[in-house]
């Protein structure tokens, strides 16, 4: 068990005995449904299907090859499956924890698909509005080059520095400066479009001029970033709608999702109990978490290659 996560043996007993659970009844199915057979468990052509559904986009070429991939993955989850069952390995109590978690958080993701996917498209107004309200993104969209300077210095020294930055001539010499003063730093040359900064930031890095820096605070560090050039690739309302759209909609969903835990959680007798009573005071306090989801660009992000080549 060393060489395998608790977390993924269990996914993989789990979905193993369902083959196998299958391959029990097997009897009476076609031979065309049969993908492969395993010691004379059955691994359909169902089973094949959905696990490349989930490989994303696969062209016509990958496709035949990316099917046999996937089938011989499943043989081994077969094999390592039934191994784990002859041991009785689903009898462990730390392989029935993560069985039981990993079925919670599928049962938990398939209710909150169910229950977002009647959420409306966009409307051709929603759009527009968007647009409008975001130049910095669209009709006035630029794309910067910044020779960025990462400065290891926490904010109550930052005042300091920031003054040095202004004093300098010019960047080398506060660089110079930094090493004096024994200041860890990194730095370098970026290109980023409107889409890659934040949104807070446009209204200044316009205003800016060649030359002119720009110190940012983090809790950690001091960004120090200095405008080399920058030009307009502005995006019209037709290139940008289909990527609003797609950002709306992702928007839309994170807010029903929300609203949903919310209205579930205000409906359920939750109580915590010993160590975590506390907890429940937090959570009061805090938003309802919302099911993992990949984390979503801003709208403009489809022409961010543009973008990029227009500096090279």
């Amino acid at each position: 068990m060393n060489t395998l996560k608790w977390g993924q043996f269990a996914v993989v007993v789990a979905l193993g005995l369902a083959v196998a659970a299958c391959g029990k009844s097997g009897e009476s199915k076609k031979e065309t449904q049969v993908a492969v057979k395993v010691n004379g468990a059955e691994v359909t052509v169902h089973q094949v299907n959905f696990a490349m559904s989930r490989l994303g986009a696969v062209n016509e070429a990958q496709a035949k090859q990316a099917q046999k991939q996937v089938l011989n993955s499943l043989v081994d989850q077969q094999l390592l499956t039934q191994k784990a069952v002859e041991q009785k390995l689903e009898r462990d109590p730390q392989v029935v924890l993560a069985i039981e978690a990993a079925k919670s958080q599928i049962l938990a993701q398939a209710y909150m698909e169910r229950t977002l996917s009647g959420i409306a498209k966009p409307t051709t107004a929603e759009v527009k509005d968007y647009y409008a309200r975001h130049p910095d993104l669209f009709e006035k969209r630029r794309v910067f080059r910044f020779q960025e300077l990462v400065v290891g210095v926490k904010p109550d020294h930052a005042e300091a520095v920031k003054a040095q930055l202004a004093a300098a001539k010019n960047m080398e010499e506060f660089a110079a400066w930094l090493k004096s003063q024994n200041i860890q730093f990194t730095g370098g040359a970026v290109v980023k479009t409107a889409e890659q900064l934040p949104l807070e930031l446009l209204p200044k890095l316009n205003e800016m001029k060649d030359g002119q820096t720009l110190a940012i605070p983090t809790p950690n560090n001091l960004q120090i970033i200095q405008l080399v050039a920058s030009q307009a690739q502005p995006v019209n309302e037709a290139q940008a709608t289909p990527a609003i759209e797609r950002f709306l909609m992702n928007q839309k969903r994170n807010e029903m999702a929300k609203a949903e835990l919310k209205k579930l959680r205000d409906a359920a007798k939750i109580e915590y109990m010993g160590a975590f009573a506390d907890a429940g005071a937090a959570a009061k306090a805090a938003a309802p978490a919302t099911p993992p989801a990949q984390p979503q660009a801003k709208p403009a992000a489809d022409f961010v290659e543009k973008g990029l080549s227009g500096l090279k």
